[in-house]
């Protein structure tokens, strides 16, 4: 029998995208299920300090509720120019209402692009941080693991894959934004696949 990892998050995009990573480490015994397919999950408040904070509140929230080994990860695009900004607040940027969130990944990339007006390359420097963790609940065991990728922020968005400020996150060793590369490109590379590669052998030992 199968054991079970569910995904505790409510973004489709980055739902699909990690269900695609955890498949290429060929975890047979497996079977990877979304939170969106229990009744009534409830909804996780991103109020923590830190990626971390979030990722671990994410995955004990939806673990616990299931009952069942959870995988969360919290990500952000940390820009040199602005301090750090947007950081945690990565997919709220542009909301008008911190406690509701409307804005689009356009909103959010556009408001970047906005505040980077006029500063030049050299100065456009940033990095994508994620924190994956893995809560086990019979177990009451957490694990986090960090991935991290340096770039730009370029002057105007390019390509039509990915989602969130992928098209505006120019990653030098392609030439390329994070939007330009195919999904299996991006996949090998990205700060999300590398923090889920880092928590893979926890995966196989506790499942």
């Amino acid at each position: 029998m199968k054991k079970k990892l569910v995904l505790a998050t409510g973004n489709k995009d980055k739902a699909k995208e990690i269900k695609k990573i955890l498949e290429s480490f060929n975890l047979k015994n497996i079977q990877i299920l979304l939170s969106s397919e229990f009744n009534n999950v409830p909804k996780v408040e991103e109020d923590g300090k830190t990626l971390k904070e979030n990722a671990i509140k994410k995955a004990k929230t939806i673990g616990d509720f299931t009952g069942l080994p959870s995988l969360a990860e919290d990500t952000g695009l940390f820009v040199d120019y602005l301090n750090g900004a947007p950081g945690i607040y990565s997919a709220r940027y542009a909301d008008k209402d911190p406690k509701v969130h409307t804005a689009t990944y356009e909103d959010n990339y556009m408001k970047l692009l906005n505040e980077l007006k006029d500063v030049p390359w050299e100065k456009r420097t940033a990095k994508f941080i994620t924190v994956a963790c893995l809560y086990i609940p019979q177990k009451n065991k957490i694990f986090t693991r960090k991935g991290e990728v340096k770039g730009y922020i370029a002057f105007t968005p390019t390509g039509k894959n990915g989602f969130g400020y992928d098209p505006v996150f120019y990653y030098p060793p392609k030439q390329k934004t994070f939007a330009e590369l195919k999904a299996e490109e991006k996949n090998l590379i990205s700060h999300r696949a590398i923090a889920i590669k880092r928590i893979i052998p926890l995966i196989r030992e506790y499942l």
